[in-house]
């Protein structure tokens, strides 16, 4: 059984009939008791930094998500749920969940594209990844598959070594964090079609 952790975040349910495609039992859950018996937790949404803090630690989401990992326990997190594992996050000044040290950063509004064309925030759409190290997830992902983006904030680990890929818009920013049973990435592995359902097989597989 995975854990879909529910901290009031919206896209939860697409995520669910992806991982049910799959043919994986899924939950959809807010209850610690629920999360800790699960096999491995996925936790995506979209939203505001401060929001989704706020109801994590209200229903004690927060100390479920730290304990799996530190117990070993797969965890997977999507979209803002790459973004709620670092220590903070500019967008509403928000402390945040601690598991990688670094900083959640705003997309400048004037950024540009390497031919001098402002580029749109949020960065939203189809674009590819740069990887840096090879990973159990990864497999079968080729290296001209796109993935699907909707954010205008962007992770900033601490630790180079934590950054599996990166992807360009303006700047090259981490689209995928790892660290031991922990895997995280900023684009929409449900909204990806063929290797973002991919991804999400190997993890549903994935033995850290």
């Amino acid at each position: 059984m995975i854990a879909i952790i529910d901290y009031d975040a919206g896209n939860l349910a697409s995520v669910q009939r992806a991982v049910s495609h799959l043919g994986i039992q899924c939950v959809i859950t807010k209850e610690e008791a629920e999360i800790k018996a699960a096999e491995r937790i996925i936790f995506p949404g979209v939203g505001a930094a401060g929001a989704a803090m706020q109801s994590l630690r209200r229903n004690g989401l927060d100390r479920a998500i730290k304990e799996a990992f530190a117990i070993g326990k797969p965890v997977l997190g999507i979209c803002i749920g790459s973004q709620i594992i670092l220590a903070h996050s500019k967008e509403n000044d928000t402390p945040c969940l601690g598991i990688l040290d670094g900083t959640v950063r705003s997309f400048s509004p004037d950024r540009r594209s390497e031919k001098g064309q402002k580029l749109k925030i949020p960065h939203m759409g189809w674009n590819g990844l740069d990887i840096k190290k090879s990973h159990p997830l990864l497999s079968g992902v080729d290296a001209d598959d796109e993935f699907y983006f909707v954010h205008s904030y962007y992770p900033e680990p601490q630790n180079p070594d934590c950054v599996i890929a990166v992807t360009e818009y303006g700047i090259s920013f981490a689209s995928i964090l790892g660290l031991n049973n922990l895997f995280a990435t900023q684009f929409h592995l449900e909204k990806s079609g063929r290797p973002g359902l991919k991804i999400l097989e190997n993890f549903c597989k994935w033995n850290p």
